[in-house]
């Protein structure tokens, strides 16, 4: 699946519970702003897609490369191509989170430290 804003919205919203439906069972995703529930078997759907769009981003992104990037580089493809801005590079961090292929790599409260006060994150590669 390539990396856009759309694909990564539509993935996301699908993922979420929808109205009326049980949320004990979920898995929870961690966010900029927010963390997310996700419905842990449309997560689990969509698992190869996830994936798939965080190795679309640089290479140093990469836990095995570059060991991991601030978030404000993951608006684009190693190509490049500026593929969304903080609402969907957010929505991709939370569910790559929730699958365990995103790790932000410091606690919250130390991300005031860091530049734009935004984490880095690595993808497992």
């Amino acid at each position: 699946m390539k990396l856009s804003s759309i694909n990564v919205n539509e993935v996301f919203m699908d993922c979420l519970f929808a109205a009326g439906e049980e949320t004990i069972t979920h898995v929870v995703g961690k966010g900029i702003l927010n963390d997310f529930a996700f419905h842990p078997e449309r997560l689990e759907k969509h698992r190869d897609e996830i994936k798939a769009m965080l190795l679309q981003l640089p290479e140093t992104f990469y836990a095995s490369k570059g060991g991991g990037w601030s978030f404000l580089n993951a608006c684009m493809t190693q190509e490049g191509e500026q593929w969304g801005e903080h609402e969907s590079m957010q929505q991709l961090l939370a569910l790559g989170t929730a699958t365990e292929d995103a790790k932000i790599m410091l606690p919250h409260d130390m991300w005031d430290m860091l530049p734009g006060g935004m984490p880095y994150f690595s993808v497992a590669a």
